[in-house]
């Protein structure tokens, strides 16, 4: 694992008057440069080749618009460890925004102990978003106490609807769903899905199977500040998927028609802003303070800066309920977020994660404790 002191070293060699912020092409890529911008920092991009035109096209700095100053052309993502690449950034003052592509796209152990430049956020946390092996995110949500739906580790003791989640056969980094409500029709779905190579024997036999919450689904946005130890809520999102939304936009009638012919499918495709009611919001920081404590403790120095609990509102009585499904320790990718009004209950403005990580990186410049906010 690559040091706090290796990375002081690196720090104290950089110019504090010119720092970069840098990022992988995709995800939240455009949301943090967008916040560098605004807090008057420079920024990177380091694209894959043939997926470079949005950063180095379309948004690239110039003639008083866009946002993004440098872009360094890969091969492929993984390349960031690249000797050459590292030292590239290194001479820009880079520090680096971790989000999900260092971990759908790239090596955790070449990351965790080869990438020798400073990143926001835990570098021990890479690895809490998984959902299986024994550093998962379900025993992080465990230690902290937060309520996660009902697993079956065992198909045949199904005794409720359930959501079944593989690993999809064509993308390694997505999963596909599908709900049961016996081990007799998981064992028929699992089949057709094999059978159809929407998933293989292998991903069917490490698939999570949990129980279906019914309620409304709210992400809630996070920021952990090491400077202030204070928790942020920055904003409320709900997932856009498909082929799902399709589906649901479709009355019943044709609902019933399209389903002999289409399965649904839950693939991520965006955000949409929401907000919940204020009688929740105490709720919803309890646990993030609850993940955050947790976090400390298993991954230490836990929650530096962004991250996301995905959960569903069960209706009551007495009281609505909290469950948590899905976590994001990074940078949630949801840029909508600026529309809720949670930072600016804060701030007087909106602000997204990319900007709230740069003003958490001007602090930490200016109070000379840079090192206190990477790893």
């Amino acid at each position: 694992m690559i040091t706090q002191k290796q990375l002081l070293q690196v720090i104290s060699g950089y110019d504090k008057n010119k720092l970069t912020i840098g990022t992988l092409g995709g995800h939240s890529a455009l949301d943090a440069c967008r916040g560098a911008k605004d807090e008057g920092l420079k920024t990177v991009v380091v694209c894959q080749k043939g997926r470079e035109k949005t950063y180095e096209k379309y948004y690239k700095s110039r003639e008083g618009k866009g946002i993004v100053d440098e872009v360094i052309i890969v091969e492929k993502f993984s390349d960031i460890v690249k000797p050459e690449i590292q030292q590239r950034l290194r001479e820009l003052n880079t520090i680096f925004v971790q989000s999900r592509y260092f971990w759908v796209y790239c090596n955790y152990r070449e990351i965790e102990n080869k990438l020798l430049l400073p990143l926001i956020g835990s570098r021990s946390m890479l690895k809490a978003e998984e959902r299986t092996g024994k550093d998962n995110q379900y025993r992080l949500l465990e230690k902290a106490g937060i309520k996660t739906p009902k697993r079956f580790a065992d198909p045949r003791r199904i005794d409720r609807l359930v959501l079944v989640k593989a690993t999809e056969a064509a993308r390694g980094y997505e999963r596909a769903f599908f709900l049961a409500n016996s081990y007799n029709d998981y064992k028929e779905k699992i089949k057709e899905m094999i059978e159809k190579k929407i998933i293989t024997s292998a991903s069917a036999k490490k698939a999570v199977i949990e129980e279906f919450i019914v309620g409304a689904q709210v992400n809630f946005n996070y920021f952990y500040s090491p400077l202030t130890q204070e928790l942020e809520l920055l904003g409320t999102d709900t997932r856009r998927q498909t082929n799902i939304d399709g589906i649901l936009r479709l009355t019943a009638a044709e609902q019933a028609e399209v389903m002999k012919y289409v399965k649904p499918q839950y693939v991520e495709t965006g955000h949409v802003a929401v907000t919940v009611k204020e009688s929740l919001l105490e709720k919803a920081f309890t646990l993030g303070e609850q993940f955050v404590a947790a976090a400390k403790k298993l991954y230490p120095p836990g929650i530096i800066g962004p991250f996301a609990l995905q959960a569903a509102i069960k209706p009551g009585p007495p009281e609505e309920e909290i469950t948590v499904f899905d976590i994001s320790a990074r940078i949630p990718g949801s840029p909508g977020i600026a529309a809720t009004p949670y930072s600016n209950y804060l701030y007087g403005r909106a602000v997204t994660a990319g900007r709230r990580i740069a003003m958490e990186a001007r602090q930490a410049i200016r109070q000379n404790r840079l090192i206190e906010i990477v790893t």
